[in-house]
């Protein structure tokens, strides 16, 4: 397949070539463009030194974003391109960065240093496809391969074993078995990275479309970063609603539910509360009361080590905490929890709860499955009629309170707190002269 290089990617390559330098489209972006999807950026690496990059591209503005490495930025268009030396890596004291670089002339050593052979691919129109390593060929197979020998690859920056993972998820890749026996034997490493470097690889393995083939696979590799996690291998349930341990039983509810970050992170921990919860009864049949609210005090403090969003953390160990809840299509019921929780977060649980009950047994399965979708049926009928569960859809607020006399402060709160709770029980209309007129019979304006 030919490489369609975009107007400014020719633009780079070409004003270098002009200037006396060879440079070339490299990594992922020539990856993709093989695989026939559009790289969402293009890197490029030159035989130009750093300074000499910034000259070329002068009368552009530039950012020196890893000079030392080599790396200049040039921002043409709106859009900044990334263009690195040719190098070769000194050694990796630290398994993450090379001590010293030296810069090269030969694009033969700048891709001998990569990765993964799919990503050690580079490309201009001038010599076409440079591929030295066979990346073309383990790219129509499918297959993740190190450059070279996978351990020292990998004791070279240990955030590749994330990668691999990563990218054997998210492409739908096999890791051949040298690249695969190496990550396991060299796994804890992981152990020296950056808990943000370590994020942003879970964040995308877990949201490939391999990551429960992968998280089974590699379950040795995810303990190193999420130790909490190991108390889950092999957990027998004991329990006619489930047939799997409680870790093949969480990555069935992760490969259940969507795509997106928060669903996904919140199946990973959603019963990681459980081995601590266990409790049996006389019949050996075991029970995990409180597990979600455990689940939800361990998943904060891991989510915090990984240095996740406060808001991001939040919004999971809500869904934990209530992931067990068991709704019903109550209109009254479900208002109550729409007040509690919001609607953008009810609809989440929704998701959550199915991808629960489809990783369970069969037992009971479509009976609940058949509630779920009646709760949520339920549900967004309420929020599409616009029925009122929250303080913001009343039609009196606190300054109608005061208007009308009511003292200021906390009782003001608790009085529409109170409104609120009669409309949703269906004791009261949302209409404001009817709200008002009760709470002045029902309140003490001076309390």
């Amino acid at each position: 397949m030919e490489i369609q290089l975009p107007a400014n990617a020719k633009l780079i390559i070409e004003k270098l070539r002009q200037s006396g330098y060879s440079c070339y489209a490299v990594g992922g972006c020539v990856r993709d463009s093989l695989r026939g999807i559009t790289p969402h950026d293009w890197d490029f690496t030159t035989s130009a030194k750093p300074d000499e990059i910034e000259q070329v591209f002068s009368e552009y503005q530039t950012i020196a974003v890893g000079k030392k490495y080599g790396t200049v930025a040039v921002l043409i268009g709106g859009e900044i391109f990334e263009i690195t030396t040719y190098r070769v890596d000194g050694a990796y004291s630290d398994a993450r960065h090379p001590d010293e670089v030296r810069f090269s002339d030969r694009i033969q050593d700048d891709l001998a240093r990569r990765d993964f052979t799919v990503n050690a691919m580079a490309y201009n129109d001038e010599h076409g496809l440079i591929d030295l390593y066979g990346g073309r060929q383990d790219l129509s197979f499918g297959v993740i391969r190190c450059v070279g020998d996978p351990q020292e690859r990998f004791s070279e920056d240990a955030l590749r074993i994330m990668r691999a993972l990563r990218f054997a998820s998210v492409l739908g890749f096999t890791i051949e078995p040298h690249t695969s026996d190496a990550i396991l034997k060299q796994r804890k490493l992981l152990g020296g990275i950056a808990s943000e470097r370590i994020r942003e690889e879970l964040l995308k393995l877990l949201c490939g479309d391999r990551a429960d083939f992968i998280l089974r696979r590699y379950r040795s590799v995810i303990a190193v970063v999420i130790p909490e996690l190991k108390g889950t291998f092999d957990f027998e349930q004991h329990s006619k609603h489930h047939n799997r341990d409680v870790y093949r039983h969480i990555v069935a509810a992760v490969h259940n539910v969507e795509p997106e970050p928060l669903l996904r992170v919140t199946m990973l921990f959603h019963d990681i509360g459980k081995p601590l919860s266990q409790t049996i009864d006389k019949h050996g049949v075991c029970h995990y009361k409180g597990h979600q609210k455990i689940g939800a005090a361990m998943t904060r403090e891991i989510l915090r080590r990984l240095c996740m969003p406060s808001v991001f953390i939040d919004e999971v160990c809500d869904l934990i905490r209530w992931h067990d809840e068991r709704f019903k299509p109550d209109p009254v019921m479900l208002k109550q929890y729409l007040k509690l929780l919001g609607a953008d977060a009810m609809q989440k649980l929704m998701l959550v709860q199915r991808a629960d009950i489809l990783a369970q047994s069969a037992y009971l399965r479509e009976e609940k499955l058949s509630n779920l979708m009646a709760v949520s049926e339920e549900l967004n009928r309420i929020i599409s009629a616009g029925e009122c569960y929250s303080l913001r859809q009343l039609s009196v607020s606190g300054a109608d309170l005061l208007h009308s006399g009511f003292c200021t402060g906390v009782r003001i709160g608790q009085i529409l707190d109170a409104l609120l709770d009669k409309v949703i029980e269906g004791e009261l209309p949302n209409e404001k002269d009817a709200l008002l007129d009760y709470a002045k019979k029902t309140f003490d304006k001076d309390a």
